[in-house]
């Protein structure tokens, strides 16, 4: 692996404190160049009146200092525009591929409770399963025990395991078993179902029970049951040792304090993340991933209500007025009281993502090139996105 990509793994999904950070001159000079493509409405409709999409990400170039901004946004009647600002390469100022793609982070759990979810239609395995009857000996440590822990709890976030992404792992190859072997070093949060917590770790061990369940891979089952059912084309499930980003996409960036340098950390062995979050994507694969699940077309009615129920506890995670289905989250939109959107986010080095389906067929999904020191800044790409829902 290149010597720059080296650091240890921090927690995935969670952003730091810090200060604004500088922008490089490239990021500057590149804030000028925002591009947009809109497949509608007409171009002179547009110049009609500001977009707020286009104003927001050139706001996060240029204020809050990303690199690279990205997003997709879908009407409900299927027309897309897409759109992009900064630029892909600090060092040479290259253009930012129009709906470039990006790893994707934790949204691979809301594919992987797909998964789940259609195996529990399928009867072959129960929400309500101990992980102890498809994992037998494998959840076993202080407070800890696979046979308290059901299935519903994994993907629910209910399970009380710890996190193994806590504990500054190399970055390295694993294999999922060493993953959960980090987390099993250290004593159980809470009781299972007594509270709500996100955990890697219970992503990492629904995704070994599709293997347990099915006798192949998670690469798969993901890729028969989502990815091509639902006809992903830019959404793929890295290979063993895979470091490499296969289409177009913009290189992203490491912060490690405010005011840092920016490091390219695109390449890297992603397994530490495995069906936690190690998909790669678009925001307009994103945008169909999520307006095709709320539209019926992955789960059957009672997986999908199930997917829905949603419990407290996830807006400290996720902001004001999140809450915690099954691999999916729900979010309030500002700008119709009572109304809400769906979908999950992502945090990878060198990727954040944000967005969400509505009931009604909108979508939008934003994607920035590093994972900010400055907490503010994704509260900043979250109220992109629900302007996008909203315009």
């Amino acid at each position: 692996m290149r010597e720059q990509t080296r650091q240890r793994v921090h927690s995935a999904g969670r952003q730091r404190d810090g200060r604004r950070r500088v922008v490089t001159a490239a990021a500057a000079a590149a804030v000028g160049a925002l591009t947009l493509t809109a497949l509608t409405p007409s171009a002179a409709t547009a110049a009609t009146r500001p977009d707020p999409v286009k104003q927001g990400l050139h706001q996060l170039v240029r204020d809050d200092g990303v690199p690279a901004a990205l997003a997709s946004v879908k009407d409900p009647t299927g027309h897309t525009r897409t759109y992009t600002a900064g630029v892909a390469d600090l060092a040479t100022g290259a253009k930012v591929p129009r709906d470039g793609q990006v790893r994707v982070g934790s949204n691979t759990k809301a594919f992987t409770a797909v998964v789940v979810l259609q195996l529990v239609a399928e009867g072959k395995l129960r929400l309500d399963d101990p992980v102890e009857k498809h994992l037998p000996g494998l959840l076993r440590g202080d407070g800890i025990d696979g046979d308290a822990i059901k299935v519903r709890h994994l993907l629910q976030q209910t399970s009380g395991l710890p996190n193994y992404t806590e504990y500054d792992i190399p970055l390295k190859h694993y294999e999922p078993e060493e993953l959960v072997a980090i987390a099993l070093r250290h004593k159980a949060n809470f009781a299972p179902g007594d509270k709500w917590q996100y955990s890697n770790t219970n992503y990492v061990l629904a995704g070994l029970i599709v293997e347990k369940v099915t006798h192949h891979s998670y690469a798969e089952e993901l890729d028969r049951r989502v990815i091509k059912r639902i006809g992903l084309r830019h959404t793929y499930f890295p290979t063993p040792r895979e470091e490499t980003i296969r289409e177009a996409h913009p290189k992203g960036y490491l912060q490690e304090k405010p005011g840092g340098p920016l490091r390219d950390v695109t390449e890297m062995d992603p397994s530490w993340t495995w069906a936690a979050g190690q998909l790669v994507s678009t925001n307009s694969d994103l945008n169909r991933f999520y307006s095709k699940l709320l539209t019926g077309h992955l789960l059957e009615k009672p997986q999908l209500d199930q997917m829905r129920t949603t419990v407290k506890g996830a807006d400290q995670t996720f902001g004001p007025g999140a809450r915690y289905g099954l691999g999916l989250v729900s979010k309030p939109l500002p700008c119709r009281p009572g109304e809400v959107y769906w979908g999950h986010g992502g945090s990878f080095p060198g990727y954040e993502t944000r967005g969400g389906a509505t009931a009604d067929g909108r979508a939008a999904n934003v994607a920035v090139t590093t994972q900010p020191t400055d907490k503010t800044t994704m509260t900043h790409v979250d109220k992109v996105v629900e302007k996008a829902l909203c315009h």
